[in-house]
């Protein structure tokens, strides 16, 4: 129900997110207009309170079909990403998993300025990833999705997720 009692002022980083969600998601191919989807999003203390895991899906479960047609860029997701602090970087390790469309990334957070900044290791052959949480309040957030091909030099945004609490 809350985080572990040895490390509350860090593991509250991500305590936002503790709740259940809808969203409206936009994706980008570089066409004169996003692309609209929707979004749900659960999220809840695990592990004695020492991880923040959740699942997002898109579309949300009621418009959810077999034959629902898969958002541009994005597709349709059903993943889970399990954030867990480690005392060692002063940091979040972070694992996206959706094995419906076989999309995996690790990642490091950390909050930058009024931010939460998520960004992948370099790995050969593809590009970086950086995910970010903006404008943070009680029941709404900003989640942007961002590649790089440059070694996080220039970064182009691929999705915008704009949530509000349930």
């Amino acid at each position: 129900d809350s985080p572990a009692q040895e490390h509350t002022d860090a593991l509250r980083l991500y305590a936002f997110l503790i709740g259940s969600w809808h969203a409206e998601v936009l994706t980008y191919d570089g066409g004169p207009a996003p692309h609209r989807g929707n979004a749900e999003i659960h999220a809840g203390w695990v592990l004695e309170g020492r991880a923040v895991q959740d699942v997002w899906m898109i579309p949300r479960r009621e418009l959810r079909k077999p034959d629902t047609p898969s958002l541009p860029v994005a597709g349709n997701w059903y993943g889970s990403t399990m954030r867990v602090y480690d005392t060692s970087l002063d940091a979040w390790r972070i694992f996206w998993m959706d094995p419906a469309t076989q999309n995996f990334a690790f990642q490091i957070g950390r909050r930058h300025g009024d931010r939460i900044v998520q960004l992948s290791e370099e790995e050969k052959g593809r590009p970086r990833e950086g995910w970010s949480y903006s404008d943070i309040a009680l029941d709404s957030f900003h989640w942007r999705g961002e590649q790089s091909t440059d070694g996080g030099a220039t970064w182009t945004l691929l999705v915008e997720v704009l949530a509000n609490r349930i």
